[in-house]
C-alpha cells in the first residue's frame, strides 16, 4: 500500500532509547524512513540504532539533548535539520514524570516536567515546523497520554503537561494545515514501560486498570507502531489536529 510507505522520508524521534520511543523509531524505519534517534545522553540510542541498522534498508543516526535545557533542544533541532538536509517527520516522544501529592509537590519538579514535556516539544515543533511550512509538507506527531483526558493521582505536572500537549497539537494544526503540514498526537493507553512500572507493580491498581480495558490487558509498545506509521504517512493526509487514542478501548469504558 504505497500511501503507507515512508521511503525517502527523514524522521526525528525523541526519547528513542527504549520503550515507546524505541518502538516508534523502529516502526518508522520498517516503513522505509531514515531515522534520527535522540535521547538524553550520548550513546543512549545504541540499541535502537543497532536494531534499525539490521534492517539494512534505511539510514539511521543518533543525537542527544537534555530536554530540560532549551539551548540543548535548539542545538538538537539544528543538528537534526543539518544531518540529512531537513526533517519530514517529527515525533515528540521524550518526556518525564514525577509523582508526589499536590500539597507536597516541589516547584522545581513541576517546572522540570513542564520544560521537558511541553517546552521542549513546542520548541522542536517550532524549529522543525517552520521548515516543513517552507517546504509545503511535513508530519508532526506529539505523544499525549490518557492523562490528556483525565487528572490522574499524584502526577499534577505530568497531567498539566499532557493536557497542554493535546492543546498545542490542535493549535499548530490550525496554523500549519493550509501549508501541507499535519500535526497530530498519539495518546497511548496503559503501556508496559519504565514510566508505568509503579502502576504495574501495584497489583490492586493494575487489576483495576485491566478491568476497565476491553482488550483485557496492558498494552505493549508494539501496539503503537501502526498508529505512528499511519500518522506519518500520506494515508493520513486529511487528518489534522487529532488525538489518536491507542488504549485497547480504555476511554470507551
Amino acid at each position: 500500500m504505497p500511501d503507507f510507505s515512508l521511503t525517502h522520508r527523514r524522521a526525528l524521534v525523541t526519547g528513542a532509547s527504549r520503550g515507546i520511543g524505541q518502538a516508534l523509531a523502529v516502526a518508522l524505519a520498517e516503513a522505509g524512513a531514515d531515522v534520527i534517534c535522540a535521547s538524553s545522553r550520548p550513546g543512549g540510542c545504541n540499541e535502537t540504532v543497532a536494531t534499525i541498522a539490521r534492517l539494512g534498508t534505511v539510514k539511521v543516526a543518533q543525537l542527544h539533548a537534555d530536554l530540560s535545557d532549551m539551548q540543548a533542544v535548539q542545538a538538537l533541532a539544528d543538528d537534526a535539520l543539518g544531518l540529512w538536509g531537513g526533517i519530514d517527520i517529527l515525533v515528540n516522544n521524550g518526556g518525564t514524570i514525577f509523582r508526589s501529592p499536590a500539597t507536597e509537590y516541589p516547584l522545581a519538579e513541576w517546572q522540570n516536567v513542564l520544560r521537558v514535556n511541553l517546552d521542549a516539544s513546542f520548541l522542536l515543533c517550532q524549529q522543525l515546523g517552520k521548515t516543513m511550512v517552507e517546504q509545503g509538507s511535513g508530519k508532526i506527531i506529539n505523544i499525549a497520554s490518557m492523562l490528556s483526558y483525565s487528572g490522574g493521582i499524584t502526577v499534577p505536572a505530568y497531567t498539566a503537561s499532557k493536557h497542554a500537549v493535546a492543546g498545542l497539537t490542535k493549535a499548530l494544526a490550525n496554523e500549519w494545515g493550509a501549508s501541507g503540514v499535519q500535526v497530530n498526537a498519539i495518546a497511548p493507553g496503559y503501556i508496559r514501560t519504565d514510566n508505568t512500572q509503579a502502576l504495574q507493580d501495584d497489583t490492586s491498581r493494575s487489576n483495576e486498570i485491566c478491568a476497565r480495558i476491553p482488550a483485557g490487558r496492558w498494552g505493549e509498545t508494539n501496539d503503537l507502531k501502526g498508529a505512528v506509521v499511519f500518522l506519518a504517512s500520506a494515508a493520513s493526509q486529511y487528518i489534522n489536529g487529532h488525538i489518536l487514542a491507542v488504549d485497547g478501548g480504555f476511554l470507551a469504558r
